[in-house]
């Protein structure tokens, strides 16, 4: 593979052949890039999003596409995971700002596929999770002229069904995290038919519904070179790690239907609450609610799921499932965790986990939820403190997957400490400043 030419824009005019590839060059290396530490103006409506009163945001990028997780380099290069729409290939997309101003006015497309969710950065070193692999490409250096075709890490892996995004965390000892979201909504013999009993033991549990650990340096590693991390999560799109105790974290998205399933034990009003969105601490051999259990919000307990024998209070087997750290709002759709680690933000926030709630399409006859931001306030132990919404406003009036100008996808954080914020529906990337 070599960088592809045909999705670049606001290129400067070059020499023909030869010497357009070097001026390219020039543009797309380090030394071609504008300061990221230079303070760009806030746009004055901060992108049609509304935030706390000492911060501002402006427009990165717009009408990127289905834009997924995104990552920042320490130079402020932003490489976005694109998923492909019926009309429009996925796949990798960097961007740049040569003038100083905060837009990204050079984008090249490094990869283009079928597309992807996940994407990760560790040193000079890009992973981009495809729904069926894990590729990995060098930005060592970042040229055209020494492009390379990127490694195929992991290959095989399960995409069919409910839940094929793969979000994927690597830590600096190189150990390379994957999620393998369930094919079925709560693993019963019918996926989302009215009162189907749930299969027992689920036979998705040995190969999906958890965390995967692979090797971030091997290549050609398949499904079972993988280790199972942990299990019983139904799809952990919003994974991290934090680096202050160096553990893995995920915000998982609960199950759907209770009421669809089992009108007769559960009204639209319990559906519409429950079961939480749940904020776990992934531990090596955890096993945790799904498809057994789930996190009731107002109990504060996992109980037992129908499809399994439960009433909606009931415990059972669930007592001995790992529970979650907190827990947030039902189907608002966690897609993306960020433990801010910068120091551009006030302290409150330092140390303190971004949240980004895709938005829900089942809490009929509540009003849907999510389509925004959350900070969750930790200190060593864990959350602290009660969850509050950070940014909003991304949806506009309406509030539902078809009708949402923005849906929140992705978080990063930029080496000014600035927060990089991605969506999947109008495409676009916000930029968040601190600005007392």
């Amino acid at each position: 593979m070599s960088l592809r030419t045909p999705g670049l824009t606001g290129w400067p005019d070059c020499p023909t052949r030869w010497g357009f590839v070097v001026c390219l060059a020039t543009l797309l290396s380090p030394e071609g890039a504008a300061s990221q530490h230079a303070r760009p103006e806030c746009d004055p409506d901060n992108g049609g999003i509304t935030l706390p009163e000492e911060f501002c945001a402006l427009v990165v990028a717009d009408g990127l596409g289905r834009i997924r997780h995104l990552a920042v380099q320490p130079d402020g290069d932003i490489f976005v995971a694109i998923r492909g729409r019926r009309n429009q290939t996925g796949g990798v997309l960097a961007l740049r700002d040569t003038t100083g101003d905060g837009r990204a006015d050079v984008r090249l497309r490094l990869v283009e596929d079928r597309g992807g969710t996940g994407i990760a950065l560790s040193g000079d070193t890009l992973f981009y999770g495809r729904d069926d692999a894990v590729l990995r490409f060098s930005l060592n250096p970042f040229d055209l002229g020494s492009a390379a075709a990127p490694d195929t890490l992991v290959q095989g892996l399960p995409s069919d069904g409910g839940h094929a995004a793969k979000s994927i965390a690597v830590t600096p000892g190189g150990d390379l995290f994957v999620n393998i979201g369930s094919a079925s909504n709560a693993c019963q013999e019918q996926d989302r038919r009215r009162e189907s009993p749930g299969r027992d033991p689920c036979p998705e549990l040995p190969v999906r519904a958890g965390i995967w650990r692979f090797s971030s340096t091997e290549t050609g590693q398949g499904p079972d070179d993988g280790e199972r991390w942990a299990s019983g999560l139904r799809n952990t799109v919003a994974l991290a790690i934090r680096s202050k105790d160096g553990g893995l974290y995920g915000v998982v998205h609960g199950r759907d239907q209770l009421h669809g399933s089992w009108p007769e034990r559960f009204s639209e009003q319990q559906n519409a609450e429950a079961p939480s969105e749940e904020f776990v601490r992934i531990v090596r051999g955890g096993r945790y609610s799904w498809p057994e259990c789930y996190h009731d919000p107002e109990t504060d307990r996992l109980v037992l799921a129908p499809e399994y024998g439960g009433d909606g209070v009931e415990t059972g087997r669930c007592a001995t499932r790992d529970r979650p750290i907190a827990a947030y709002p039902a189907h608002w759709a966690p897609n993306a965790l960020l433990f801010y680690e910068g120091d551009a933000f006030p302290e409150r926030y330092q140390g303190g986990a971004f949240i980004a709630f895709h938005g829900s399409w089942n809490r009929a006859p509540l009003p849907q939820g999510g389509y925004n931001i959350v900070f969750q306030p930790f200190d060593a132990n864990g959350p602290t403190g009660a969850w509050e919404t950070f940014a909003d406003g991304f949806a506009g009036v309406d509030r539902s997957p078809g009708g949402a100008r923005h849906r929140p996808t992705g978080l990063a954080v930029g080496p000014d400490g600035s927060l990089f914020i991605s969506d999947d529906s109008g495409g676009r990337i916000w930029r968040v400043l601190h600005a007392p």
